[in-house]
């Protein structure tokens, strides 16, 4: 009889846990609209995505989408500014609600974090001076090639160079400083990010080596938060269906969305 009296009151206590735990889940939407701004960590620094203007003013695909996200959240847009490497543990240290960060959907990141359906998509090069011979990973070895820490470029290029000497380095912006300034000689980015290595330095003649994958880009949300995710995944698919999500993304890169990501159901 104890042990039953034991095991009911066991099972009551789970339940009303249980119950807590979802309604303070619950609560995470209600909480950004209470206090009237939602907190979006945004990796400044990353051309094309997220950089300052000619007047010091946030700018790029990314930065625009998630003031159009608050906009329609009727909420004021906090920009939360951080380095690739932060983007993560930012949002789990609740320094910010969601991250829109060019942040790639990845197994490894869906292990402790949730992503929306994807909004965007990023390209992974390899790049570096025309005089260097590089057409596939097997070239890299033995050469010193820059990329951004905590990214997908380091992940891959990592797993797929294992002859190469990675030099890492916390952001984009000191990326393309290192390339432009002739600390080294072969990268692993973006092509928005050659873009700005070859407006900043024309004469060094950087060009484009080899694709090595594209991703999915996800807005970034902690677990365990269904009414958020419900929230911003329905945004991202009305404003996909809309049209507003290519427009945006358009503007600053040059090109449409892949059908794929127009597509997402």
């Amino acid at each position: 009889m104890q042990v039953k009296k034991i095991l009911t009151r066991s099972c009551i206590a789970a339940l009303m846990f249980g119950a807590f735990a979802h309604s303070a889940m619950a609560d995470q939407l209600d909480d950004i609209k209470k206090a009237g701004k939602v907190r979006v960590a945004i990796a400044m620094g990353t051309p094309l995505f997220s950089y300052a203007d000619d007047k010091m003013q946030p700018t790029g695909s990314d930065v625009d989408t998630a003031r159009q996200l608050a906009k329609d959240l009727g909420v004021q847009l906090e920009i939360v500014s951080v380095t690739n490497a932060a983007r993560v543990p930012t949002l789990q240290a609740n320094r910010a609600d969601l991250v829109i960060a060019d942040l790639s959907i990845t197994p490894e990141r869906q292990k402790v974090i949730d992503f929306s359906v994807p909004y965007a998509v990023i390209t992974i090069i390899v790049g570096g001076l025309k005089n260097i011979a590089v057409k596939d990973y097997k070239d890299l070895d033995g050469k010193r090639i820059g990329l951004t820490r905590a990214t997908v470029n380091d992940t891959l290029t990592t797993a797929q160079a294992k002859g190469a000497d990675i030099v890492r380095y916390e952001d984009d912006a000191t990326l393309i400083t290192s390339m432009v300034t002739g600390q080294i000689e072969l990268f692993s980015s973006t092509p928005s990010n050659l873009q700005e290595m070859q407006k900043r330095a024309a004469g060094k003649n950087i060009e484009l080596k080899f694709a090595q994958k594209d991703f999915d880009l996800g807005i970034a949300l902690n677990k365990n938060q269904p009414r958020v995710k419900e929230w911003v995944d329905t945004w991202v698919k009305t404003n996909m269906k809309s049209g507003s999500l290519n427009t945006i993304y358009k503007k600053y890169h040059g090109r449409d969305l892949p059908a794929s990501v127009q597509n997402v159901q």
